[in-house]
């Protein structure tokens, strides 16, 4: 096969609405960078660059178009289009006509070399030949039929050969809007439960439930099992070999000791890691059928009434995975509540990380009923928090226009899921487990020098209007800095779990998962919103947490 090659090293920018196939294209034209977009709208908030293997040109990724909107996601793909050498103008052939008045309306193409790729060839109608023919004839650009999903060489050869073949528009076809004369056939996604007006919004709540909950109760059954294995095969062996070489106590703390490596790292991975893996295959399975799309959509009524709607649904779902990616997810979110759903994604959106330590912990007490009631909780009060910080006294706001407001539903693709799942592992791997690691070397020095001693006596005061005991303050720093540092609570074998009450147990994990977003979240809030935004998102939720832990203390 002759490979293409484009003089100069140009930008190619990837310019469309949401939905419209640009990083599953992105995907299959560099092989990289895929993990982060999915079958639903606005999945993509950053743009992304990366090199074609095969071609001598720079692909970029934008974030989805979204018209009469003011996210920052919009701002951000119109700019990136002004300074591109080629745009490439990516279209659903299920919405040919429409989509491609709206961009030539929005975008400024005048004497700028495009191209057209026009995707959803396997949904299209039987049209949607006549459609690209006729536009290739008008505009005078190239226009190519693809199926962005399952990227076949032949279509991938005819992108970069349109790329390459790119050319300014038709300057007459852009000040009068090009149609498709009698071509108007569209297929739009077929309508399900979720479009009713009763049935839509309780069947989207159970889907958003389950698609945590399953994975949550495989991931606890296989810590449980796996659990004494570890403990017989690797961690008393440990002890006693460290005990018969006479190791001295500072060297035996941090590897075998209450906060060890081979103790309390080895139990973060065991209870985190099912977690982690688990809950992104079923995250990324939702959101390559449709179906978070659609179950947002139906939940757009309730999102109302604590001040938010079906586009600060995402960020929120995406936060069950990693409340740092779900930050920066929320630049899709429209400007007047991107701050309300900022604030119920730190308080609200248990991460994996958050979950798999939960977990544990209420494993560990011999109370792993405590999950289900911690996480219905975790929901309703943190819309009462958002209610309470953000909603009152807003009108109520309307929806930005959007091209649809359901996607297509269909079965996921294998290679898409493998590529998020892999994105996932990869980050628990080599950035999550590290800084957690490196959490229990730092406490077990602390430990030794009597820091964390002294912690808990200066804390003692404040835990005990929450009945807990003074032993867990360093579980409640550490999560401050990391969700899963209050796995702490598992030094010494538990002891201290297994000296509280159900209820002790249930106000601790609750105190010290919502007492503050961790550190990192807050820098990205910092970086995102302004510091001054990150001390009030702060602030806020420490009282919330800290008054609703003395309200369940006390039932």
């Amino acid at each position: 096969m002759n490979r293409v090659r484009i003089a100069a090293s140009p930008s190619v920018v990837l310019a469309g609405l949401e939905s419209a196939g640009k990083s599953a294209l992105f995907r299959g034209l560099t092989g990289h960078a895929a993990g982060d977009e999915a079958n639903y709208r606005g999945s993509t908030v950053v743009c992304r660059r990366c090199q074609v293997p095969d071609c001598n040109c720079d692909v970029v990724d934008t974030p989805g178009i979204r018209i009469a909107a003011d996210a920052e996601t919009t701002r951000l793909a119109l700019a990136e289009t002004e300074g591109a050498d080629v745009v490439l103008l990516v279209v659903r052939g299920t919405h040919l006509m429409r989509e491609m008045e709206i961009l030539l309306r929005e975008l400024d193409l005048r004497g700028r070399r495009s191209a057209v790729a026009v995707t959803f060839k396997d949904l299209a109608p039987a049209s949607v030949h006549a459609m690209v023919q006729h536009y290739q004839e008008r505009l005078q650009v190239p226009v190519v039929l693809v199926n962005a999903r399952e990227l076949a060489t032949g279509e991938r050869q005819a992108l970069l050969q349109a790329i390459e073949e790119a050319r300014p528009p038709g300057a007459r076809w852009l000040e009068h809007p090009v149609t498709a004369g009698g071509l108007r056939e569209e297929r739009d996604p077929a309508a399900t439960w979720f479009e009713h007006a009763t049935v839509g919004p309780v069947l989207a709540a159970l889907l958003a439930g389950g698609m945590f909950a399953g994975p949550v109760y495989l991931a606890w059954l296989a810590a449980t099992w796996l659990q004494p294995v570890v403990e017989r095969v690797l961690i008393t062996p440990a002890q006693a070999l460290a005990v018969a070489l006479s190791l001295p106590h500072w060297m035996q703390a941090p590897l075998t000791g209450g906060y060890g490596l081979l103790t309390l790292g080895v139990y973060s991975f065991l209870w985190a890691f099912p977690v982690v893996l688990l809950v992104g295959i079923s995250v990324a399975v939702v959101e390559e059928t449709g179906l978070k799309d659609r179950m947002a959509a139906a939940l757009d009524p309730w999102l109302r009434r604590i001040g938010l709607d079906s586009r600060d649904l995402m960020p929120v779902l995406t936060g069950y995975g990693c409340n740092v990616v779900a930050v920066h997810q929320s630049r899709a979110c429209g400007a007047c509540s991107r701050r309300a759903c900022v604030s119920l994604i730190a308080f609200g959106s248990a991460c994996s990380y958050q979950i798999g330590a939960t977990l544990s912990l209420f494993g560990s007490a011999g109370r792993p009923g405590l999950l289900l009631p911690y996480l219905l909780l975790l929901f309703l009060v943190g819309a009462v928090h958002t209610r309470l910080w953000h909603g009152r006294g807003r009108a109520h706001r309307q929806a930005p226009s959007t091209l649809t407001e359901r996607a297509f539903l269909q079965w996921p693709s294998a290679r898409a899921i493998l590529w998020r799942v892999r994105a996932i592992l990869k980050q628990f791997l080599l950035q999550a487990m590290p800084l957690f690691l490196g959490i229990c070397v730092v406490a077990a020095g602390l430990d030794q020098l009597g820091v964390l001693t002294g912690v808990g006596q200066w804390l003692a005061p404040a835990l005990r209007w929450v009945g807990l005991p003074a032993e867990a303050a360093t579980a409640l720093v550490l999560s401050v800095i990391r969700k899963d540092g209050m796995l702490a609570l598992n030094a010494a074998d538990g002891t201290i779990l297994l000296a509280m009450s159900g209820r002790q147990v249930f106000v601790a994990v609750w105190l010290m998962s919502t007492f503050s977003a961790c550190l990192v979240t807050l820098w990205t809030v910092g970086r995102e919103l302004g510091w001054l935004a990150a001390w009030q998102l702060c602030w806020r939720q420490m009282v919330t947490a800290v008054g609703s832990a003395i309200l369940i203390s006390q039932l």
